[in-house]
């Protein structure tokens, strides 16, 4: 019995495949909902849910330029705001690391930006920042990706900092050691595979936070206006061809840093996961 067990396992199907197989069985849902369930329902050519070969069609009309253009203003704003929101969550997290007194209280302002809803505080933002220029990046966009990026990275930080080996530290305190070094030679290399594990997530999250901002920013160009005028004109497979296109990019900031994070921290079991 042991012996077949460990035939089963040692037959699991790689990675690559089992993304296959993953993929494919979610386009033939897909496809199949959109022959039949969703064939009628709605307003638009093609029904509330396109096949796949509409969408492909409609992205090939629409053309590399058309998502290029909409595509780097939303990347643009999803970047910014990815900066500095890991940047003050870093920076949030280093004070509550070297003033312990202080954790409590940027443990609950990371809280706060985490319940927030984006959505509710966009209209806000916007009065606040104001209307952006035309082709420029939206400040409200970029806010709220920010937003969106802060408590993962934060909390991500203060947990890696947190697992850090006591001994080590004891190792450093004993060689005379102060607050710094152990900071520097210890505790932010453990640190590491946690910060960049947060910014896998951070960075789907920011680019989505970039595209509700977009909503409520009042930019020309971009993946929200151009959702929006989709809805609007009932082009139902070019929402959807907008709404495929930016989960590839959401998806390909994940894998950018899975990869930074293997690379980095190759101390880290199998690097970050």
């Amino acid at each position: 019995m042991t012996e077949l067990i460990y035939s089963t396992r040692s037959r699991k199907l790689p990675s690559w495949a089992t993304g296959i197989i993953g993929v494919s069985t979610t386009i033939a849902i897909w496809w199949i909902l959109a022959i039949t369930a969703f064939a009628n329902i709605g307003v638009g050519s093609g029904g509330a849910i396109p096949t796949p070969l509409e969408v492909i069609q409609q992205l090939i009309d629409d053309g590399w330029g058309f998502y290029f253009r909409n595509g780097s203003v939303t990347l643009a704003e999803a970047a910014i705001g990815f900066a500095w929101g890991n940047g003050l969550a870093l920076a949030f997290a280093a004070i509550a690391l070297i003033v312990p007194r202080l954790e409590n209280i940027t443990t609950q302002i990371a809280i706060i930006t985490y319940c927030i809803p984006i959505v509710a505080i966009g209209p806000i933002v916007r009065l606040i920042v104001g209307a952006p220029a035309n082709g420029e990046p939206a400040g409200a966009a970029i806010v709220l990706a920010a937003l969106s990026v802060f408590f993962t990275t934060m909390i991500g930080a203060l947990t890696g900092v947190k697992s850090t080996d006591q001994r080590m530290l004891d190792v450093v305190s004993a060689y005379g050691g102060g607050v710094w070094a152990k900071v520097a030679k210890v505790q932010l290399l453990s640190a590491l595979p946690s910060i960049f594990a947060a910014f896998k997530i951070a960075a789907p999250a920011a680019f989505l936070g970039a595209i509700l901002g977009e909503y409520v920013g009042g930019p020309d160009v971009g993946f929200g206006p151009a959702m929006v005028n989709a809805q609007q004109s009932l082009e139902v497979a070019r929402v959807w061809g907008v709404a495929l296109v930016s989960g590839l990019f959401a998806g390909a900031g994940y894998a950018l840093f899975s990869l930074l994070g293997k690379l980095l921290t190759p101390w880290a079991e199998g690097g970050t996961k």
